[in-house]
């Protein structure tokens, strides 16, 4: 059984639901997959929360402060993962980029596999884009802080993210539109950012808050996301590799 760690936002989760789902559709319902969603979506926020030294990060001069807003979501998402793994989950996948600044802490104190969303994205570029690809991210301010991506990426991509401006008026305001669920006018405001990156070459946007493929793909079909030739969507990209870890 697959073990899904939602509720940052509770539509990205479901949109992992969703996309598990359909990606893996069976004539009958015994033929779908295993999978539990804990919808946890009490987890304290996390771009809020960044800014404490870890060994796996150097982000912020360390604090107090810094440490007790980091350590109350580490213990937030700790409970999210060990009711999983109490459930009988295979593995645990946790739909939010940001989350994964607390990726190693959380791996060495659960028991299962925690499969990491980014290095998944990146395993799945390195098959079908060359060295040197430019590539656009776009994701919340904690993810572009913390280099989640571009710890992985350097080495082989070079990665073009939005100016501050767009940064807060086109994909902050997104984020915000979709977690208001406001659909709308989320796929209006993240435009701007979009043609910024496609003017500046990037031949592959990775959309990474788990918000904006709600935002750019709500009014097309799963086909329509499969297809394109422009995204890079970490959710579409784990419920693949899910599938595969899944069947083993």
């Amino acid at each position: 059984m697959i073990g899904i760690l939602g509720g940052m936002g509770t539509q990205a989760g479901l949109d992992f639901c969703n996309k598990l789902a359909m990606l893996n559709r069976g004539k009958i319902d015994q033929e779908y997959p295993l999978f539990m969603l804990y919808n946890k979506s009490n987890i304290p926020g996390r771009p809020e929360s960044i800014g404490v030294q870890t060994r796996a990060f150097s982000i912020l001069p360390r604090s107090s402060k810094n440490i007790t807003r980091y350590n109350k979501v580490l213990k937030s998402l700790l409970e999210g993962c060990r009711s999983l793994e109490k459930s009988g989950c295979k593995f645990i996948v946790i739909p939010c980029n940001t989350a994964h600044y607390w990726y190693e802490d959380l791996k060495k104190k659960i028991k299962i596999p925690i499969i990491n969303m980014p290095r998944e994205v990146f395993l799945h570029t390195k098959k079908i884009c060359k060295k040197n690809t430019k590539i656009g991210l776009l994701a919340t301010e904690g993810t572009l802080k913390t280099e989640i991506y571009e710890k992985l990426f350097k080495s082989k991509y070079k990665l073009i993210k939005p100016p501050h401006n767009l940064q807060i008026k086109s994909v902050n305001k997104t984020i915000k539109h979709v977690k208001m669920g406001n659909i709308k006018l989320a796929e209006k405001s993240i435009k701007l950012a979009i043609n910024y990156l496609i003017k500046n070459n990037c031949k592959k946007i990775i959309l990474g808050c788990t918000e904006l493929p709600i935002a750019i793909f709500a009014f097309k079909s799963l086909k329509n996301v499969k297809i394109s030739e422009l995204y890079l969507d970490p959710n579409l990209i784990l419920a693949n590799s899910s599938m595969t870890r899944y069947g083993k």
